[in-house]
């Protein structure tokens, strides 16, 4: 998980409100400032934190909810809706268009990790068809030339720069003519890292700007670099038309609340993130699943795209329609985790449920703890994997599959604790996607279908649903 300590801290700071009888000011304020700690702690912005809280407090008036109203979830929609409008700007960025000719060029902080963030973005739209170039414009770190080559040649994507020009300005406009000629329809332009006080940096870049004439101008911002982020994005977006964000090593950092204030001073949509040292990982952002996992609350939106990975064509409307309806038993989560083990997407997929994420440095641990909640329920009776009631496992259940499966109490209760959380997930907007994603055209393979369908577990999955 992503920003997993701010993402720890803001799931503990609303279900404190699971723990209060009555929701009333008093409630509310403790619950704002832990979120406010959270965030401040995190690296967000101090303005933008206080923004957050005044209008959380505007939107949930306590005094004037009539009775009846869950305030429980009033106040978790309202503090989801402003941590999305921190992060949308409300802009759409530029997408480059297949057969055109597409410039883009990247800027940023040194030591952000734009040059591999060029390779990343690079490879991805080569996997969509396209025809990506490389153009190496950094004439000002050593070895930025050979190592954007060398990133080049494992993503198979030419590459235009000189060991012997000084000129970036020359180099990115002989670069982008000549990928031009050759009819490549996305030529990316790595520039030199720069602070803002590199005033002479700035105008370089300035000038690399007004030769090429980008399409689209991208600033890469490290996730670590904390308060200083609003400042930095705010000088590159007064001296280039920044119209896009890469937030780079959301893996490795545990606050890296800085990503947040980015959007703000850019007025720019984060388009992608990146998650680690290989190419592969780098995904594209999409604000509300990303809120919502950052709260602890899931992303069904995200799960429901990967069932569309998994299921075929033929069978997606049939799919969600169960999804949607019905009652979650232990048999479901059962056949759940033994198809997301079988295809290796534990980890991939336990992010995008509540309650499942593993968190950062412990995916391996994770992946033993699926397998010790599976072979647990393997000593369940049949009643016991076919109910949708958690009442019925009581204290003695409890301890005779302890007992029957060689693990402790404490293992057994702290699997229920994870089958509640999946089986109580609220039917909320998100399930939205459902039906958005009903027309998808994605396939899977026939041998990963055959592969599930020995599994049964699948197709036993989809007459689950979440209530």
């Amino acid at each position: 998980m992503v920003l997993s300590e701010l993402h720890g801290k803001l799931t503990r700071a609303l279900r404190q409100l699971d723990n209060e009888t009555i929701i009333d000011e008093k409630v509310l304020n403790d619950c704002l400032n832990e979120i406010t700690r959270a965030l401040l702690q995190s690296d967000v912005q101090f303005s933008l934190v206080r923004d957050l809280q005044i209008n959380i407090k505007r939107t949930v008036n306590l005094g004037q909810l009539a009775h009846g109203y869950h305030k429980r979830n009033i106040i978790r929609r309202a503090v989801e809706e402003e941590l999305c409008k921190i992060l949308d700007s409300g802009k759409t960025s530029y997408v480059p268009k297949k057969g055109n000719a597409s410039v883009v060029l990247f800027v940023g902080l040194q030591g952000s990790g734009k040059t591999t963030t060029c390779t990343k973005y690079a490879q991805f739209y080569r996997k969509k068809g396209f025809k990506p170039a490389l153009v190496c414009a950094d004439t000002f770190r050593a070895g930025a030339y050979d190592q954007l080559k060398q990133n080049a040649m494992k993503a198979n994507v030419p590459i235009y720069g000189s060991h012997t020009e000084s000129d970036p300005v020359q180099i990115a406009v002989e670069g982008v003519d000549s990928f031009r000629k050759k009819t490549h329809d996305l030529i990316i332009v790595d520039t030199s890292g720069r602070h803002k006080q590199e005033e002479v940096l700035f105008e370089e870049m300035r000038q690399i700007s007004v030769a090429t004439n980008p399409d689209l101008v991208i600033f890469v911002m490290d996730s670590s670099i904390g308060q200083a982020t609003y400042d930095q994005a705010l000088a590159f977006k007064q001296s280039v038309a920044v119209g896009a964000v890469i937030i780079t090593k959301m893996d490795g950092h545990a606050k890296g609340g800085g990503a947040l204030s980015a959007v703000a001073a850019t007025k720019s949509p984060v388009i992608f993130i990146g998650t680690g040292e290989h190419m592969d990982d780098f995904k594209e952002f999409d604000v509300k699943p990303f809120v919502l996992r950052l709260l602890g609350m899931g992303d069904i939106s995200g799960f429901t795209n990967k069932v569309h990975e998994l299921v075929a064509v033929n069978q997606q409307h049939d799919f969600m329609q169960r999804l949607s309806d019905g009652n979650f038993t232990l048999r479901n989560m059962y056949q759940l985790f033994q198809s997301m083990h079988e295809m290796g997407l534990i980890n991939e997929v336990s992010s995008m449920l509540a309650g499942l994420a593993a968190p950062k440095g412990h995916e391996k641990e994770s992946q033993l703890k699926f397998k010790r909640f599976m072979i647990m329920m393997d000593s369940m009776t049949n009643e016991e994997l076919d109910s949708s009631n958690p009442k019925l496992m009581n204290k003695s259940r409890i301890l005779r599959i302890a007992r029957g499966s060689g693990h402790r109490v404490e293992e057994m209760e702290e699997m229920m604790e994870k089958y509640k959380l999946m089986a109580t997930i609220p039917k909320r907007r998100d399930m939205s996607a459902v039906s958005q994603n009903r027309n998808s055209q994605r396939m899977i393979p026939p041998q990963m279908l055959n592969h599930i369908s020995r599994l049964g577990g699948l197709k036993d999955f989809m007459k689950m649903g979440w209530t």
